[in-house]
């Protein structure tokens, strides 16, 4: 149950950022969902390979080069999903931004719903 509340949560937070960000599109909340759910596999087959080869880069970088392989991945599934569209590069980018944001607000309010208080 709790894995498809995560489902849930994940395209509403991509339906959210959409709605926020300029220049991205999301035709619906199936579609949504069904964004989060493949940005989640990107970011963990292909990102996870792309970051053990960047490795050294990242450290150097403080971490910039794993946010720029989430954009990458972000792009990435534009192009395979008809529902979901970016402009470029940089809606991309805050896209991601967003997301990260709604999604650590979700993780808290999820978080604080099991509390034993």
């Amino acid at each position: 149950m709790k894995f498809i509340i995560e489902i849930l949560l994940t395209g509403l937070a991509v339906a959210l950022a959409a709605y926020f960000v300029p220049g991205v599109h999301v035709n619906g909340y199936i579609t949504a969902i069904i964004v989060g759910v493949l940005l989640a596999l990107s970011n963990a087959t292909i990102g996870f390979f792309l970051r053990i080869l960047t490795f050294p880069i990242n450290v150097l970088s403080l971490g910039l080069m794993s946010f720029i392989i989430t954009v990458l991945m972000v792009i990435l599934v534009d192009k395979f999903i008809q529902g979901f569209s970016t402009t470029g590069f940089w809606s991309a980018m805050i896209f991601a931004l967003v997301l990260s944001l709604i999604k650590i607000l979700f993780g808290g309010f999820n978080n604080n719903r099991n509390s034993t208080f």
